[in-house]
């Protein structure tokens, strides 16, 4: 007969390779505080329900607590036998308390028990997240204040397309950062439904209350069905998609800036704290922590497309391909949640170089667009002023000479209604000026913008 706490009906124990595909300690171990508390919540409930007695549930509690005092100090024994953090917890309630440990589990499954567990888990996360984004916010509002009329090269297709300002350009970080904190406070809301008491699928008979124990642990409401409950993992998917979807947007920054601190470009320059050298250039500073949330992306984006492929084909209710949610997922958040840290500091040590980022923004004939709509608020239909722009950036390149520089007499046989006002338009610093409608590059915009930011964000903390 095994000696599992489901063997009752098996003959033998397990298989070694069984009991090592088998186990998730390794893993699960992570919710040791979760299970612990959902735990608590249940033995309270049912002693109010009078399924447990009073004295059974203090010593319950009591127990749970010297557990988690062990878990913490580095004294718990761990072992692969015992599969799972749940059998872990109640294997050692039953040592330290004796049999009062087996009413514990009344009205309740380990399918039930993991769902709520892991949502606990995933909150939790969900929360550090937020408040490493608003951190994150912080230091680009921060810098795009500094910054508000610093002139940058606007790039599309990665060829400069017209000014824009540094302090531009980082608010559109921000905004990025506050829709991936609307993401995951949509996933929490829709995640806060409590599990327990649903049991294995079919709920249980024993009069549990799940109000209770929903309030008890900063549920909203229990779970409406009993069976969607324990297959659910719809609130592991919401969050690892907001998730990949945030690390998408940091490794843009993280590429631009592996981009903009290569000597080749020198627009920027990182601190020392997030650069690291070679084992035989002395000369170099490589932007490894910049290159390394690009690459966690990639694996924070792969552990949705596991879990999304390990969720499509199954039946409900509860499959022990769903034990398979954890690894990927723990591993992911934690890993954006360090990405998240990384940007922010790489964001508050860099700094432009104003003087290559002003050049390079009039690069490229970039005030070409001024040119056309100064034409067009003299009459011109925007296609016609495009086609007239466009000529005179031909001609003036084969000059060699920026645009704000070609003689007007050449402009004039080109267009003879140009006047020497526009002329005057065509600098980097007009250019962004100019750029006054809402959302627009221009550096009133931006300090408003960066200002707005950082009052709602300070807000946040109060």
């Amino acid at each position: 007969m095994s000696n599992k706490m489901w063997g009752g009906r098996f003959g033998s124990e397990p298989d070694a390779i069984m009991e090592e595909i088998n186990a998730s300690i390794g893993v699960d171990r992570a919710l040791y505080a979760q299970d612990i508390a959902a735990s608590k919540a249940h033995a309270e409930m049912l002693a109010q329900q009078g399924i447990l007695s009073g004295e059974d549930a203090g010593k319950i509690a009591q127990g749970l607590d010297t557990i988690r005092a062990e878990i913490e100090s580095g004294k718990f024994s761990f072992q692969r036998a015992l599969e799972d953090i749940h059998t872990h917890v109640e294997a050692r309630l039953q040592e330290l308390i004796g049999p009062a440990a087996g009413r514990l589990h009344a009205g309740r499954s380990r399918n039930d028990q993991v769902a709520t567990d892991f949502k606990l888990w995933v909150r939790e996360a969900i929360g550090r997240l937020d408040a490493a984004l608003g951190d994150y916010q912080r230091a680009l509002a921060a810098k795009a204040l500094d910054h508000a009329g610093t002139p940058m090269p606007g790039l599309t297709h990665m060829q400069t397309a017209q000014p824009v300002t540094f302090g531009h350009y980082l608010l559109a970080y921000v905004e990025m950062a506050g829709r991936d904190r609307g993401r995951f406070a949509d996933a929490r809301t829709r995640l806060n439904e409590c599990p327990l008491g649903s049991a294995a699928l079919a709920g249980t008979s024993l009069p549990i209350d799940r109000d209770m124990t929903a309030r008890a642990l900063g549920f909203d409401r229990p779970t409406a069905n009993s069976i969607d409950a324990v297959a659910d993992r719809d609130f592991v998917l919401e969050a690892l998609a907001a998730a990949a979807i945030a690390a998408v947007h940091l490794s843009r920054l993280a590429e631009e800036i592996v981009i903009f601190t290569s000597p080749l470009v020198g627009l920027l320059a990182l601190s020392d704290k997030f650069t690291t050298g070679s084992s035989i250039m002395p000369q170099k500073r490589n932007p490894d922590a910049a290159e390394l949330v690009r690459a966690k992306a990639g694996r924070i984006i792969g552990a949705l497309a596991a879990l999304l492929a390990i969720m499509k084909g199954l039946p409900l209710a509860y499959q022990k391909d769903m034990q398979e949610d954890k690894e990927a997922t723990i591993e992911a958040l934690n890993a954006l949640e360090l990405s998240i840290a990384a940007m922010t500091g790489m964001v508050r040590d860099m700094e432009p170089d104003k003087a290559r980022m002003k050049k390079a923004a009039a690069a490229g004939y970039s005030t070409a667009t001024d040119l056309a709509d100064w034409l067009v608020r003299k009459g011109l239909p925007f296609r016609e002023a495009h086609h007239v722009a466009g000529r005179i950036v031909a001609a003036a390149e084969s000059a060699g000479v920026p645009l704000h520089r070609f003689a007007l007499a050449s402009m004039q046989a080109i267009e003879p209604r140009i006047e020497e006002e526009a002329l005057s338009l065509l600098t980097v610093e007009r250019s962004v000026g100019s750029r006054t409608s809402f959302g627009g590059t221009a550096p009133g915009n931006v300090r408003r913008e960066a200002r707005k930011w950082l009052k709602k964000l300070e807000k946040e903390r109060a």
